[in-house]
């Protein structure tokens, strides 16, 4: 299976409080809202997602209790990263290539000229790992169903121009890279900063688990114009900074800086 395309397009973090979390990353990354979905109350969930270019960070978090985030929340010990989201023009054959793996799809997703997939977490490790498609999607100026109609129109990139990678922890990092290299059949590599995979557009590094939190989704790494902005936003506000990291939901934020 050769598809056209696979990019990282999405991170989804969760937290208890999505307002709070949302206030926190627009304050200091210099972003704006572009869309909250009505559809996940099905899931019982509210949400925002917000452009870091042509990338995505969306924030869930619960309506109600008994909900997946609700339970992701109380297993990792709060707000923290959630899913991983790519997309592609394949989705028929990645849903065959899935399922000749024994992984399975814990929830199809399908709206109008938007399809996808959430795949069994038990199955990927890691974190929530979604492959989806866009009808005429493959420009990355052009619709992204998640994002809503009019994501273009909140794209600032003064601070922030995208999104470079991720960053999951498991307590085996070499068996989680594996995995998700099966999955995704791409290559995993080792180097002395660990294990790490290329998807076209961002590179996953898989790292072992040093905290109480177990296996997640641990870092983003962000392509960033003016770290120091960035740095004085997140001091104002409390947030936990240093040198090349800003946490925020749980979430260590990686300031990569554009050559």
């Amino acid at each position: 299976m050769s598809p056209t395309y696979l990019r990282l397009r999405q991170i989804c973090l969760v937290a208890r409080e999505l307002e709070p979390v949302v206030e926190d990353l627009c304050a200091v990354f210099g972003i704006k809202v572009c869309h909250r979905d009505p559809a996940v109350a099905h899931f019982g969930l509210h949400n925002a997602l917000m452009p870091f270019g042509n990338s995505f960070l969306e924030v869930v978090a619960p309506l109600r209790e008994g909900t997946a985030a609700g339970r992701y929340l109380d297993r990792r010990g709060g707000d923290g990263g959630y899913m991983v989201i790519l997309d592609t023009e394949a989705l028929p054959r990645w849903r065959e290539h899935v399922a000749s793996i024994g992984v399975r799809i814990a929830a199809p997703l399908a709206l109008g000229d938007y399809e996808g997939m959430q795949l069994h977490p038990r199955d990927t490790g890691g974190a929530l790992l979604e492959i989806n498609t866009t009808r005429n999607g493959a420009d990355l100026q052009g619709p992204y169903w998640p994002a809503g109609p009019h994501w273009r129109d909140a794209v600032v990139t003064d601070r922030v121009e995208g999104i470079a990678g991720a960053v999951l922890q498991g307590t085996d990092p070499a068996a989680l890279a594996s995995k998700w290299g099966q999955i995704l059949q791409r290559p995993v590599e080792s180097s002395d900063a660990g294990w790490q995979m290329q998807v076209d557009n961002a590179t996953l590094h898989f790292d072992e688990a040093i905290d109480s939190r177990g296996e997640g989704l641990a870092a983003v790494a962000l392509k960033v114009r003016d770290a120091a902005a960035i740095r004085q936003a997140a001091e104002a506000r409390g947030l936990p900074c240093d040198a090349g990291n800003v946490t925020i939901c749980g979430t260590r934020f990686e300031l990569v800086p554009t050559p």
